[in-house]
């Protein structure tokens, strides 16, 4: 699987009509809806704002008005079929009055979505492990100075009777940072899976 590093644009005229295509990196529902809030107030006057978002456990789309089928469809096989997630791909429409007729709707917003995601760089998904570590307040630069030197990412730090810093790792390494983790700091810091211990 893939995913695209930054957002990605690229615009499209079929017999007058203006299709304009957004790739764009989420990792979450809410991330999307502030995403597409945004875009439809950068486009007040365009006829429909279709969109497909994928995201692990999250996905959506909407054909926004047009013909069940023929927008929202046409992007999200373009999706599947580059192997993507992680990504909102919004394709919003200026009607040029000249109807496509079902057929020239998808061939349109597949064009679209495939001109947006050519644009884009992709980079292959990593998966990730996360980890609460739990130290005395003596030893959190100890914690810290080792996340840094390990690459760990700190995307949460609670302070109540001791320290709590949530870490994300990538999961290809958990065996082998834990490990490190022990022989390092194994008497001052203990370790554990994100998913089961709350913050």
């Amino acid at each position: 699987m893939y995913q695209i590093k930054q957002a990605a644009q690229a615009e499209t005229d079929i017999r007058k009509s203006r299709f304009i295509a957004m790739a764009l990196p989420v990792s979450e529902r809410a991330q999307a809806q502030r995403e597409l809030a945004r875009i439809r107030s950068e486009h007040p006057s365009a006829r429909h704002v279709c969109w497909v978002l994928l995201c692990a456990g999250d996905s959506g789309m909407d054909d926004d008005g047009e013909p069940s089928g023929t927008a929202a469809r046409p992007i999200y096989n373009v999706l599947v079929h580059r192997q993507l997630q992680n990504v909102l791909l919004v394709v919003v429409r200026y009607f040029g009055g000249i109807k496509l007729g079902a057929g020239g709707l998808m061939r349109a917003y597949s064009q679209a979505a495939v001109a947006a995601l050519d644009a884009a760089e992709k980079t292959p998904v990593v998966a990730l492990a996360s980890w609460w570590l739990v130290c005395g307040f003596a030893h959190e630069n100890s914690l810290r100075h080792w996340c840094v030197q390990h690459d760990l990412a700190i995307v949460q730090a609670c302070y109540a009777e001791q320290v709590r810093l949530r870490v994300s790792l990538p999961l290809a390494q958990a065996d082998t940072l834990r490990r490190h983790l022990l022989d390092s700091l194994g008497g001052v810091v203990d370790m554990h899976d994100g998913d089961s211990f709350g913050g």
